[in-house]
Protein backbone atom coordinates (compact mmCIF):
# COMPACT_ATOMS: atom_id res chain seq x y z
CA UNK A 1 0.00 0.00 0.00
CA UNK A 2 1.50 3.57 -1.05
CA UNK A 3 -0.41 6.33 0.71
CA UNK A 4 1.20 9.65 0.76
CA UNK A 5 -2.00 11.77 2.41
CA UNK A 6 -4.12 11.49 4.99
CA UNK A 7 -6.87 13.88 6.75
CA UNK A 8 -8.01 13.64 10.15
CA UNK A 9 -11.37 14.68 10.44
CA UNK A 10 -12.41 15.68 13.72
CA UNK A 11 -16.22 14.40 12.84
CA UNK A 12 -17.49 12.36 10.44
CA UNK A 13 -19.17 14.95 8.69
CA UNK A 14 -16.38 16.90 8.22
CA UNK A 15 -14.49 14.27 7.05
CA UNK A 16 -17.18 13.70 4.14
CA UNK A 17 -17.35 17.60 3.14
CA UNK A 18 -13.49 17.05 2.07
CA UNK A 19 -13.88 13.25 0.39
CA UNK A 20 -16.72 14.26 -1.65
CA UNK A 21 -15.13 17.65 -2.91
CA UNK A 22 -12.08 15.13 -4.09
CA UNK A 23 -14.02 12.61 -5.73
CA UNK A 24 -15.84 15.40 -7.51
CA UNK A 25 -12.36 16.54 -9.02
CA UNK A 26 -11.38 12.81 -9.74
CA UNK A 27 -9.32 12.48 -6.58
CA UNK A 28 -9.75 8.58 -5.41
CA UNK A 29 -10.67 8.65 -1.31
CA UNK A 30 -11.22 5.80 0.99
CA UNK A 31 -13.02 7.27 4.00
CA UNK A 32 -12.15 5.17 7.08
CA UNK A 33 -14.41 5.22 10.09
CA UNK A 34 -12.71 2.20 12.00
CA UNK A 35 -8.94 1.98 11.98
CA UNK A 36 -8.55 -1.65 11.76
CA UNK A 37 -9.30 -1.29 7.74
CA UNK A 38 -6.75 0.89 7.41
CA UNK A 39 -4.74 -1.39 5.17
CA UNK A 40 -7.32 -1.80 2.43
CA UNK A 41 -6.62 1.74 1.26
CA UNK A 42 -5.41 1.09 -2.49
CA UNK A 43 -2.21 2.62 -3.58
CA UNK A 44 -2.97 6.77 -4.71
CA UNK A 45 -5.97 6.54 -2.94
CA UNK A 46 -6.64 9.71 -0.45
CA UNK A 47 -7.03 8.45 3.46
CA UNK A 48 -9.56 10.36 5.08
CA UNK A 49 -10.13 8.96 8.93
CA UNK A 50 -13.17 9.95 10.39
CA UNK A 51 -13.23 10.19 14.53
CA UNK A 52 -15.57 11.60 17.11
CA UNK A 53 -12.21 14.11 18.71
CA UNK A 54 -14.11 17.38 18.05
CA UNK A 55 -15.87 17.41 21.95
CA UNK A 56 -13.10 15.09 23.30
CA UNK A 57 -11.97 17.07 26.41
CA UNK A 58 -8.09 18.21 25.34
CA UNK A 59 -6.08 15.68 26.57
CA UNK A 60 -8.00 12.30 25.56
CA UNK A 61 -8.51 13.88 22.14
CA UNK A 62 -4.47 14.72 22.30
CA UNK A 63 -4.01 10.71 23.37
CA UNK A 64 -6.38 9.48 20.27
CA UNK A 65 -4.44 12.03 17.34
CA UNK A 66 -0.80 10.62 18.94
CA UNK A 67 -2.50 7.15 18.53
CA UNK A 68 -4.15 8.09 14.82
CA UNK A 69 -0.51 9.60 13.72
CA UNK A 70 1.83 6.89 14.46
CA UNK A 71 -0.39 4.91 12.87
CA UNK A 72 0.05 6.62 9.38
CA UNK A 73 3.81 7.12 10.21
CA UNK A 74 3.77 3.33 9.69
CA UNK A 75 2.12 3.41 6.46
CA UNK A 76 4.68 6.07 5.20
CA UNK A 77 2.48 9.11 5.08
CA UNK A 78 3.99 12.02 3.63
CA UNK A 79 1.27 14.93 4.18
CA UNK A 80 -1.00 14.80 7.09
CA UNK A 81 -3.98 17.09 7.57
CA UNK A 82 -5.86 17.82 10.83
CA UNK A 83 -9.16 19.09 9.63
CA UNK A 84 -11.66 20.98 11.95
CA UNK A 85 -14.59 22.98 11.59
CA UNK A 86 -14.56 25.84 9.50
CA UNK A 87 -16.31 27.95 11.64
CA UNK A 88 -13.83 26.67 14.42
CA UNK A 89 -16.51 25.30 16.75
CA UNK A 90 -14.02 25.27 20.06
CA UNK A 91 -14.42 27.05 23.44
CA UNK A 92 -11.43 28.34 25.43
CA UNK A 93 -11.48 24.37 27.03
CA UNK A 94 -11.64 23.51 23.09
CA UNK A 95 -8.79 21.04 21.83
CA UNK A 96 -7.63 22.29 18.56
CA UNK A 97 -4.78 24.49 20.35
CA UNK A 98 -3.77 21.06 22.02
CA UNK A 99 -3.92 18.62 18.80
CA UNK A 100 -1.88 21.56 17.40
CA UNK A 101 0.77 21.58 20.71
CA UNK A 102 1.28 17.40 20.04
CA UNK A 103 1.78 17.87 16.42
CA UNK A 104 4.06 20.25 15.97
CA UNK A 105 6.35 18.72 19.17
CA UNK A 106 5.82 15.32 17.33
CA UNK A 107 7.15 16.31 13.91
CA UNK A 108 9.50 19.16 14.95
CA UNK A 109 8.13 21.32 12.80
CA UNK A 110 8.89 25.27 13.09
CA UNK A 111 5.39 26.40 12.93
CA UNK A 112 2.06 25.14 12.08
CA UNK A 113 -0.52 26.78 9.77
CA UNK A 114 -4.16 27.04 11.16
CA UNK A 115 -6.66 27.40 8.44
CA UNK A 116 -10.46 27.78 9.56
CA UNK A 117 -12.85 29.77 6.93
CA UNK A 118 -14.80 28.14 4.22
CA UNK A 119 -15.37 31.13 0.95
CA UNK A 120 -17.40 28.58 -0.74
CA UNK A 121 -19.98 27.88 2.66
CA UNK A 122 -20.08 31.84 3.32
CA UNK A 123 -17.67 31.39 5.85
CA UNK A 124 -14.83 34.38 6.12
CA UNK A 125 -11.66 34.72 8.08
CA UNK A 126 -10.41 38.70 7.72
CA UNK A 127 -7.74 40.34 9.88
CA UNK A 128 -8.84 36.98 12.39
CA UNK A 129 -12.26 38.09 12.68
CA UNK A 130 -14.38 35.70 11.52
CA UNK A 131 -17.45 35.91 9.45
CA UNK A 132 -20.40 33.66 8.79
CA UNK A 133 -23.13 34.38 6.06
CA UNK A 134 -21.82 38.45 6.49
CA UNK A 135 -22.17 38.72 9.87
CA UNK A 136 -19.45 37.78 13.21
CA UNK A 137 -19.25 34.25 14.24
CA UNK A 138 -20.19 36.17 17.64
CA UNK A 139 -23.68 37.69 16.28
CA UNK A 140 -24.49 35.03 14.08
CA UNK A 141 -26.35 31.80 14.43
CA UNK A 142 -23.19 30.15 16.17
CA UNK A 143 -23.26 32.09 19.36
CA UNK A 144 -26.05 30.05 20.45
CA UNK A 145 -24.20 26.60 19.79
CA UNK A 146 -25.86 24.29 22.68
CA UNK A 147 -22.10 22.76 23.16
CA UNK A 148 -19.61 25.45 21.37
CA UNK A 149 -21.31 29.21 21.58
CA UNK A 150 -18.46 31.17 19.56
CA UNK A 151 -18.62 34.56 21.64
CA UNK A 152 -15.45 35.69 20.60
CA UNK A 153 -14.97 36.05 16.65
CA UNK A 154 -11.29 36.89 17.36
CA UNK A 155 -9.96 33.61 15.75
CA UNK A 156 -6.23 34.06 16.40
CA UNK A 157 -7.56 35.09 20.28
CA UNK A 158 -9.61 32.01 20.22
CA UNK A 159 -6.60 29.93 19.70
CA UNK A 160 -4.47 31.38 21.74
CA UNK A 161 -6.28 30.94 24.98
CA UNK A 162 -5.59 27.24 24.18
CA UNK A 163 -1.66 27.56 23.58
CA UNK A 164 1.24 28.34 24.93
CA UNK A 165 2.93 28.84 21.82
CA UNK A 166 2.62 32.44 20.12
CA UNK A 167 -0.31 32.98 17.48
CA UNK A 168 0.69 35.31 14.80
CA UNK A 169 -1.72 36.30 11.78
CA UNK A 170 -1.34 35.36 8.00
CA UNK A 171 -3.83 38.41 7.08
CA UNK A 172 -5.55 39.16 3.65
CA UNK A 173 -3.62 42.12 3.14
CA UNK A 174 -0.30 40.15 2.59
CA UNK A 175 -1.76 37.15 1.09
CA UNK A 176 -3.11 39.28 -1.64
CA UNK A 177 -0.09 40.22 -2.41
CA UNK A 178 1.38 36.46 -3.77
CA UNK A 179 3.22 33.72 -2.75
CA UNK A 180 6.69 35.27 -2.46
CA UNK A 181 5.58 38.30 -0.47
CA UNK A 182 3.56 36.43 1.87
CA UNK A 183 5.91 33.56 2.00
CA UNK A 184 8.67 36.41 3.12
CA UNK A 185 6.27 38.00 5.91
CA UNK A 186 5.71 34.03 7.29
CA UNK A 187 9.44 33.72 7.78
CA UNK A 188 9.79 37.26 9.24
CA UNK A 189 7.14 36.58 11.75
CA UNK A 190 9.06 33.26 12.08
CA UNK A 191 12.52 35.13 12.95
CA UNK A 192 10.25 36.63 15.59
CA UNK A 193 9.14 33.71 17.47
CA UNK A 194 5.75 33.37 15.71
CA UNK A 195 5.33 29.37 15.40
CA UNK A 196 1.43 29.43 15.40
CA UNK A 197 -0.28 31.34 11.87
CA UNK A 198 -3.92 31.86 11.60
CA UNK A 199 -4.48 32.68 8.46
CA UNK A 200 -7.51 34.65 6.70
CA UNK A 201 -9.70 33.14 4.55
CA UNK A 202 -11.26 36.13 2.80
CA UNK A 203 -12.19 34.35 -0.85
CA UNK A 204 -10.34 31.11 -2.44
CA UNK A 205 -7.36 33.40 -3.69
CA UNK A 206 -6.30 32.91 -0.03
CA UNK A 207 -6.96 29.50 0.35
CA UNK A 208 -4.98 28.79 -2.80
CA UNK A 209 -1.74 31.26 -2.01
CA UNK A 210 -1.88 29.84 1.89
CA UNK A 211 -1.31 26.16 0.56
CA UNK A 212 1.17 27.34 -1.82
CA UNK A 213 3.34 28.42 1.42
CA UNK A 214 2.73 25.81 3.59
CA UNK A 215 2.51 22.61 0.99
CA UNK A 216 5.82 21.68 1.67
CA UNK A 217 4.96 21.51 5.56
CA UNK A 218 4.71 17.85 7.15
CA UNK A 219 2.05 18.52 9.26
CA UNK A 220 -0.82 21.17 8.20
CA UNK A 221 -4.25 22.10 10.22
CA UNK A 222 -7.50 23.72 9.08
CA UNK A 223 -11.14 23.31 7.59
CA UNK A 224 -12.23 21.85 4.44
CA UNK A 225 -10.98 24.82 1.79
CA UNK A 226 -7.66 24.51 2.82
CA UNK A 227 -7.52 20.89 2.93
CA UNK A 228 -9.36 20.23 -0.97
CA UNK A 229 -6.91 23.04 -2.14
CA UNK A 230 -3.48 21.26 -0.43
CA UNK A 231 -4.65 17.84 -1.70
CA UNK A 232 -5.46 19.56 -5.29
CA UNK A 233 -1.46 21.12 -5.22
CA UNK A 234 -0.09 17.74 -3.65
CA UNK A 235 -1.79 15.07 -6.30
CA UNK A 236 -1.16 17.32 -9.61
CA UNK A 237 2.51 16.85 -9.01
CA UNK A 238 2.25 13.24 -7.94
CA UNK A 239 2.32 11.02 -10.60
CA UNK A 240 1.09 8.12 -8.51
CA UNK A 241 -2.14 9.80 -7.77
CA UNK A 242 -4.73 9.16 -10.48
CA UNK A 243 -7.48 11.07 -11.40
CA UNK A 244 -10.29 9.32 -12.14
CA UNK A 245 -14.27 9.25 -12.97
CA UNK A 246 -16.22 7.92 -9.77
CA UNK A 247 -17.26 4.64 -9.81
CA UNK A 248 -21.30 3.81 -10.22
CA UNK A 249 -22.55 2.45 -6.88
CA UNK A 250 -24.80 -0.35 -6.39
CA UNK A 251 -27.78 1.23 -4.33
CA UNK A 252 -29.14 0.03 -0.89
CA UNK A 253 -32.61 -2.06 -0.57
CA UNK A 254 -34.40 -1.73 2.37
CA UNK A 255 -36.75 0.77 4.77
CA UNK A 256 -35.97 4.23 5.06
CA UNK A 257 -35.37 6.76 8.23
CA UNK A 258 -34.36 10.15 8.93
CA UNK A 259 -33.00 10.59 12.41
CA UNK A 260 -32.27 14.42 13.63
CA UNK A 261 -29.87 15.00 16.33
CA UNK A 262 -28.80 18.80 15.51
CA UNK A 263 -30.89 21.33 17.32
CA UNK A 264 -30.20 24.01 15.10
CA UNK A 265 -32.45 26.46 13.31
CA UNK A 266 -32.40 25.31 9.82
CA UNK A 267 -32.24 21.64 11.04
CA UNK A 268 -35.24 21.89 13.17
CA UNK A 269 -36.84 23.60 9.78
CA UNK A 270 -35.93 20.94 7.94
CA UNK A 271 -37.78 17.82 10.48
CA UNK A 272 -40.74 20.25 10.34
CA UNK A 273 -40.81 20.03 6.43
CA UNK A 274 -40.05 15.89 6.50
CA UNK A 275 -43.22 15.79 9.08
CA UNK A 276 -45.36 17.28 7.22
CA UNK A 277 -45.72 13.96 4.94
CA UNK A 278 -44.05 11.70 6.90
CA UNK A 279 -44.35 10.07 10.18
CA UNK A 280 -42.14 11.45 12.88
CA UNK A 281 -41.18 10.82 16.47
CA UNK A 282 -40.37 13.30 18.55
CA UNK A 283 -38.49 12.39 21.97
CA UNK A 284 -38.04 14.17 24.86
CA UNK A 285 -34.53 12.37 26.71
CA UNK A 286 -35.21 13.98 29.72
CA UNK A 287 -38.73 12.13 29.74
CA UNK A 288 -37.14 8.49 30.53
CA UNK A 289 -33.81 6.86 30.89
CA UNK A 290 -31.86 5.81 27.26
CA UNK A 291 -32.84 1.63 26.88
CA UNK A 292 -36.90 3.27 27.90
CA UNK A 293 -36.84 5.64 25.02
CA UNK A 294 -35.26 3.50 22.54
CA UNK A 295 -37.72 0.72 23.59
CA UNK A 296 -40.69 2.96 22.83
CA UNK A 297 -39.53 4.22 19.90
CA UNK A 298 -38.56 1.38 18.26
CA UNK A 299 -42.42 -0.31 19.03
CA UNK A 300 -43.39 2.69 17.38
CA UNK A 301 -41.43 1.89 14.53
CA UNK A 302 -42.75 -1.39 14.30
CA UNK A 303 -46.09 0.03 13.69
CA UNK A 304 -44.68 2.29 10.79
CA UNK A 305 -41.78 0.16 9.08
CA UNK A 306 -45.07 -1.44 6.96
CA UNK A 307 -46.44 1.50 5.36
CA UNK A 308 -44.26 1.96 2.93
CA UNK A 309 -43.18 5.34 3.47
CA UNK A 310 -40.18 6.96 5.69
CA UNK A 311 -40.23 7.56 9.23
CA UNK A 312 -38.50 9.68 11.20
CA UNK A 313 -37.03 10.74 14.94
CA UNK A 314 -36.35 13.78 16.34
CA UNK A 315 -34.34 14.14 19.50
CA UNK A 316 -33.94 17.95 18.47
CA UNK A 317 -35.96 20.50 20.35
CA UNK A 318 -36.11 23.95 21.00
CA UNK A 319 -34.04 26.40 23.25
CA UNK A 320 -36.26 25.92 26.51
CA UNK A 321 -36.06 21.74 26.08
CA UNK A 322 -31.97 22.00 25.21
CA UNK A 323 -31.64 24.16 28.29
CA UNK A 324 -33.78 21.89 30.68
CA UNK A 325 -31.95 19.08 29.23
CA UNK A 326 -28.42 20.68 29.55
CA UNK A 327 -29.81 21.61 33.21
CA UNK A 328 -30.18 18.41 34.34
CA UNK A 329 -27.35 16.27 32.43
CA UNK A 330 -24.54 18.91 31.87
CA UNK A 331 -23.78 20.36 28.59
CA UNK A 332 -22.27 17.33 27.03
CA UNK A 333 -24.36 14.65 29.70
CA UNK A 334 -26.89 15.89 27.54
CA UNK A 335 -25.24 15.53 23.96
CA UNK A 336 -24.07 12.31 24.69
CA UNK A 337 -27.23 10.77 25.87
CA UNK A 338 -29.20 12.14 22.63
CA UNK A 339 -27.02 10.28 20.58
CA UNK A 340 -26.69 7.14 22.48
CA UNK A 341 -30.63 6.98 21.99
CA UNK A 342 -30.85 8.04 18.05
CA UNK A 343 -27.30 5.39 18.09
CA UNK A 344 -29.53 2.65 19.22
CA UNK A 345 -32.70 3.35 17.46
CA UNK A 346 -30.54 2.75 14.45
CA UNK A 347 -28.88 -0.06 15.37
CA UNK A 348 -32.26 -1.26 15.95
CA UNK A 349 -33.81 0.05 12.65
CA UNK A 350 -30.86 -2.00 11.04
CA UNK A 351 -31.63 -5.40 12.42
CA UNK A 352 -35.04 -5.22 11.43
CA UNK A 353 -33.90 -4.27 7.66
CA UNK A 354 -33.82 -0.62 7.36
CA UNK A 355 -30.94 0.19 4.85
CA UNK A 356 -31.19 3.98 3.88
CA UNK A 357 -30.26 6.46 6.77
CA UNK A 358 -30.59 10.30 6.44
CA UNK A 359 -29.09 11.85 9.40
CA UNK A 360 -28.43 15.29 10.43
CA UNK A 361 -25.84 16.18 12.78
CA UNK A 362 -21.90 15.87 13.00
CA UNK A 363 -21.76 14.05 15.98
CA UNK A 364 -24.34 11.94 15.72
CA UNK A 365 -23.71 10.72 12.17
CA UNK A 366 -20.59 9.64 13.96
CA UNK A 367 -22.66 7.58 16.49
CA UNK A 368 -24.96 6.30 14.33
CA UNK A 369 -21.97 5.15 11.96
CA UNK A 370 -20.14 3.48 15.02
CA UNK A 371 -23.18 1.84 16.11
CA UNK A 372 -24.23 0.14 12.72
CA UNK A 373 -20.98 -0.90 12.77
CA UNK A 374 -19.64 0.71 9.15
CA UNK A 375 -16.22 0.17 9.26
CA UNK A 376 -15.29 2.26 5.83
CA UNK A 377 -17.68 3.76 2.89
CA UNK A 378 -17.68 4.86 -0.84
CA UNK A 379 -18.16 8.90 -1.14
CA UNK A 380 -20.73 10.03 -3.71
CA UNK A 381 -18.96 13.20 -5.18
CA UNK A 382 -20.24 16.79 -4.09
CA UNK A 383 -23.59 17.39 -6.05
CA UNK A 384 -26.49 19.36 -5.65
CA UNK A 385 -26.97 18.09 -2.30
CA UNK A 386 -23.75 19.34 -1.23
CA UNK A 387 -21.42 16.88 1.21
CA UNK A 388 -22.84 14.18 2.89
CA UNK A 389 -23.80 10.91 0.52
CA UNK A 390 -22.22 7.51 0.82
CA UNK A 391 -22.42 4.42 1.18
CA UNK A 392 -20.57 1.28 3.03
CA UNK A 393 -18.56 -0.64 1.75
CA UNK A 394 -19.59 -3.91 3.28
CA UNK A 395 -22.07 -6.65 2.13
CA UNK A 396 -24.93 -4.91 3.70
CA UNK A 397 -24.54 -2.02 1.40
CA UNK A 398 -26.47 0.85 3.60
CA UNK A 399 -26.89 3.75 2.32
CA UNK A 400 -26.19 7.02 4.19
CA UNK A 401 -26.71 10.87 3.75
CA UNK A 402 -25.17 12.65 7.07
CA UNK A 403 -25.07 16.13 7.21
CA UNK A 404 -24.31 19.29 9.67
CA UNK A 405 -26.76 20.78 11.24
CA UNK A 406 -26.34 24.21 10.28
CA UNK A 407 -26.38 23.68 6.15
CA UNK A 408 -28.85 22.48 3.40
CA UNK A 409 -32.50 23.27 2.31
CA UNK A 410 -35.28 22.94 3.95
CA UNK A 411 -36.39 19.70 1.59
CA UNK A 412 -33.13 17.86 1.79
CA UNK A 413 -34.38 15.18 4.27
CA UNK A 414 -37.03 13.87 1.70
CA UNK A 415 -34.73 15.13 -1.64
CA UNK A 416 -31.51 12.64 -0.09
CA UNK A 417 -34.21 10.21 0.59
CA UNK A 418 -35.10 10.51 -3.45
CA UNK A 419 -31.86 10.19 -4.82
CA UNK A 420 -31.04 7.16 -2.69
CA UNK A 421 -33.73 5.37 -4.72
CA UNK A 422 -32.47 6.60 -8.31
CA UNK A 423 -31.23 3.45 -10.16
Amino acid sequence: MSVRIAVIADDFTGGLFVASNLEKLGIPVFYVCDTAVLHEAADGEVLVIATRLRFMPPARAVAALDGLTTMLDEIGVEHIFYKYCSTFDSTDEGNIGPCGDLLIGKYGQRRLVFGPGYPDLHTYVHEGYMFYKDRLISESIKRSDPITPMNDPDMARVLQRQTAETVGLLPHRVLHRGVEFARGYVDDQQGKGVRYFLMDCVDNDDVATGATIFRHDHITTGADALAIELISQWTSEDAGTRRRTPSPVARAEGGEVVLVGSCSGVTLRQRDHFAQDNPMLDIDICEADEDILMARALAWADEKLGAGQPIGFSVAGDVASVADAQAKFGIMGAARKAEAILAGIAKGLGGRGVRKFVVSGGETSGAIVEALGIQSMQVLPFDELGAGSCISRDARRISLFLKPGKIGAEDVFSAALEKMRAP
